[in-house]
């Protein structure tokens, strides 16, 4: 892919969304829905009591799929008194971890998906870049950067006529694409092969 698509563009038809750029204060961590409320000399001691409500909490949380929040109190179930419990709740924080990570980035615009889906480009993930890049069309009909790219990938895939038709519009978008794609190492390999080579070389009238 040329270097220009490799980074995110510096520019998108679709609205940018301001707020986005304001910084959201990150939430406070989770705490035992009775840490605090006891009150006398035993605050802040881990009862077998507030270890049980930690890890019922974090259950629920679990069970609603809120793994950022069930994971911090099921490691401070962990540090309870009660082994048995404590042991669950290492087992659970493990496995919301596990969660985390397969969870996807959080994806809302067109950028978003058109970025994410040239990292997976990037890293040889074809048909899931394909998957993202076409999530970013839908959003950005008009983005040039994003046919471009969706048209590389489908290349990539052995589908030429949808990249030609991708490439064609980013073409007619932005004719400095037409360029950039003789230029692109990634599409050297096929950009003697109908129909990309009529695309890429009209004066040769191969085709």
């Amino acid at each position: 892919m040329a270097e220009k698509k490799k980074t995110p563009a510096s520019r998108t038809d679709e609205k940018v969304d301001e707020r986005r750029a304001v910084p959201v204060p990150a939430a406070p961590s989770p705490k035992p829905p009775d840490q605090g409320e006891s009150g006398g000399a035993d605050d802040g001691v881990w009862t077998a009591q507030k270890q049980l409500a930690a890890f019922e909490a974090a259950s629920r949380r679990f069970h609603a799929r809120s793994f950022g929040e069930a994971k911090v109190l099921f490691e401070q179930a962990a540090r309870g008194p009660e082994r048995d419990v404590a042991h669950r709740a290492q087992l659970h924080a493990e496995m919301c971890a596990r969660r985390l990570e397969r969870q996807g980035p959080a994806l809302v615009s067109a950028e978003d998906f058109y970025n994410y889906g040239v990292a997976l480009f990037n890293t040889g993930k074809i048909a899931e870049a394909r998957e993202n890049l076409n999530k970013a069309l839908a959003m950005a009909p008009n983005a040039d950067h994003i046919h471009y790219a969706l048209g590389l990938a489908q290349a990539l895939s052995g589908d030429l006529d949808r990249a030609y038709e991708n490439l064609k519009r980013a073409i007619e978008i932005e004719p400095r694409n037409r360029l950039i794609a003789r230029q692109d190492a990634d599409l050297a390999p096929l950009a003697s092969q109908p129909p990309l080579e009529g695309l890429l070389y009209p004066e040769r009238k191969s085709w």
